[in-house]
């Protein structure tokens, strides 16, 4: 008998050394990480354990003084964390305002010159001729060819310097020359708009102007997914962020950039904009039970933590402690570690205004008496398998503790 009871004792000291308590959890008693992360402090990385702050009323009041940390603010982490992650360079702002002009004409763009009373030197469209097929059209050198005038420099110049040359040197052969020039075809100048919207693909500059709202609604909108703070626009050799978020809600209308050639305008998507959800929730998704899916993308980079457990399902009302929620936040390379105390549901109106930035981890820790639980299941095998060498050796299992 002595020999079995000391197999098992064994058998419990292994257990123990593997884990007394199964599966992971926090004590919301701990004032510190456990483990060493990086830390930036005087513009140097050092390693050190992080205090853990509980989400009160104050930690509220300190965090709501931040302007940035309001959906709108300039400096809002959601605003920079697309190129946190990705490592661009995009300069935060948009390019120096350019004072709209008149749309200047470009090689390949076809032209329609019209005489009137001289038909011999206007050509004619006729019934299945388009003006587009009948123009002139603009070399690649810039210039174009017309009876009695010649070789007229066209790229760089509107249709009213074009008119004004043409009618000059067509003077000196017909009297009062009366005479139009417009742009059959606007072929020279384009933009790019790429990403999450419905229709990408080119779009040209025409004698309207081309703003990023015009773009964007000519490529019939972005998609449900789009990044709506993240815009990027790249100019030459510099690549600008646009936040069309602050330009629909805010009414920041310097956003609406009025754009060039050659300009390409991408919507990203918002696959950056999650948070994780880990611990004891009921993880229930609209039509029912979603599986295990623990995360969620935040809708315009905005969530708080009672939407981020509400939108999974809530509490487990049979295995969650709500008494030790906690927040892992690193964005942006600065880590931090937030504690909920919710064993009182008014707790929540405090969750309710603690803003989550993108990938933060909320984990709900398991309460206690389910752990015991999970060590008599553990246990329990290993004394049925002792039990079972003979006939001689009874051990009592240990009373399971109710849930609490």
């Amino acid at each position: 008998m002595r020999a079995k009871t000391f197999l098992i004792l064994i058998a419990l000291s292994q257990l123990a050394a593997c884990s007394i308590i199964p599966g992971q959890h926090m004590s919301h008693f701990r004032k510190q990480s456990s483990v060493e992360l990086p830390v930036t402090e005087n513009e140097e990385t050092i390693l050190k354990k992080l205090n853990i702050q509980t989400i009160n009323a104050q930690l509220i009041v300190e965090l709501e003084k931040d302007f940035n940390n309001r959906s709108l603010g300039p400096d809002n982490v959601a605003n920079h964390y697309f190129d946190y992650r990705i490592g661009s360079t995009t300069i935060k702002g948009v390019p120096t305002k350019e004072l709209y002009t008149q749309y200047r004409v470009g090689p390949r763009d076809i032209l329609n010159i019209t005489v009137w009373d001289h038909p011999e030197l206007t050509i004619p469209a006729g019934q299945f001729r388009s003006a587009e097929t009948a123009g002139n059209v603009v070399g690649e050198d810039g210039t174009i060819f017309y009876p009695y005038v010649g070789v007229v420099q066209a790229e760089g110049r509107t249709v009213e310097e074009i008119r004004g040359d043409i009618t000059q040197k067509l003077s000196k052969y017909i009297e009062n020359v009366q005479l139009d020039v417009r742009v059959a075809s606007y072929r020279s100048q384009r933009v790019y708009v790429v990403g999450e919207v419905a229709k990408p693909g080119i779009q040209l500059v025409r004698d309207i102007p081309l703003t990023v709202l015009e773009a964007i609604n000519n490529a019939e909108g972005v998609k449900p997914g789009a990044d709506l703070r993240n815009i990027t626009l790249t100019r030459e050799s510099k690549t600008y962020s646009i936040n069309l978020l602050s330009l629909y809600e805010g009414g920041d209308i310097t956003q609406n950039v009025l754009l060039k050639h050659g300009d390409v305008l991408n919507v990203p998507d918002n696959l950056f904009n999650k948070v994780f959800i880990l611990g004891e929730v009921k993880l229930f998704g609209a039509g029912g039970p979603a599986g295990r899916a623990r995360s969620l993308v935040m809708n315009k980079a905005r969530m708080t933590l009672v939407e981020a457990i509400s939108d999974t399902g809530g509490f487990d009302q049979d295995t969650s402690d709500p008494a030790r929620i906690f927040v892992f936040r690193s964005g942006l390379g600065k880590s931090e570690i937030f504690h909920l105390d919710a064993k009182s549901p008014d707790a929540l109106l405090l969750a309710e205004r603690f803003p989550l930035q993108p990938r933060d981890v909320i984990y709900i820790d398991r309460a206690m008496g389910i752990r015991w639980n999970q060590i008599i299941a553990q246990i329990q095998p290993t004394i049925n398998l002792l039990n079972s060498l003979d006939g001689v050796l009874r051990v009592q299992p240990l009373l399971e503790r109710p849930a609490r």
